[in-house]
């Protein structure tokens, strides 16, 4: 039996692209900091890294609510998933840099998991590859991360 396909909505423009792995440049470059810096930089570079994939997990949430606006009456999901990446990122950044940046990469995985369902359903399943390629590249940086305080 044939499942019904649900369109992609647009293609990811290439400039979207590129920023988006260039927002990779500060997860890579923190790991790499949090293990080659002197003892005394590790907590500024642990502690970057961590604000920084704190950044990014709320602005992922924060995706929810551009595509609630899209919509006379959006669905309250949208909105009530939009703010959680938002309070999880907040936690994490509380905490002690080793313990928030498993929190934030574990929060980066989830909000893949949900968006690879909502973003189909919005119309945006386009951006999942990316999504998805960034995420894990994303998360993977915050758990070697960890690893190094």
């Amino acid at each position: 039996m044939k499942t019904a396909s649900v369109p992609a909505g647009p293609p990811v423009p290439a400039l979207a692209q590129r920023l988006g792995h260039l927002g990779l440049v500060p997860f890579v470059l923190g790991a790499l900091l949090v293990w080659f810096v002197h003892a005394e930089a590790l907590p500024f570079a642990a502690q970057a890294l961590s604000a920084y994939a704190a950044l990014v997990v709320s602005f992922l949430g924060g995706i929810h609510w551009g595509l609630a606006l899209r919509q006379a009456e959006p669905a309250p999901r949208l909105l009530l998933w939009g703010t959680a990446p938002t309070l999880g990122a907040w936690v994490a950044v509380m905490m002690p840099a080793a313990s928030g940046l498993v929190l934030s990469g574990a929060m980066l995985l989830a909000c893949w998991l949900v968006d690879r369902r909502l973003y189909v359903e919005q119309g945006v399943g386009a951006w999942l590859t990316l999504r998805f390629r960034l995420s894990v590249g994303a998360a993977l940086c915050c758990f070697i991360g960890a690893a190094g305080t």
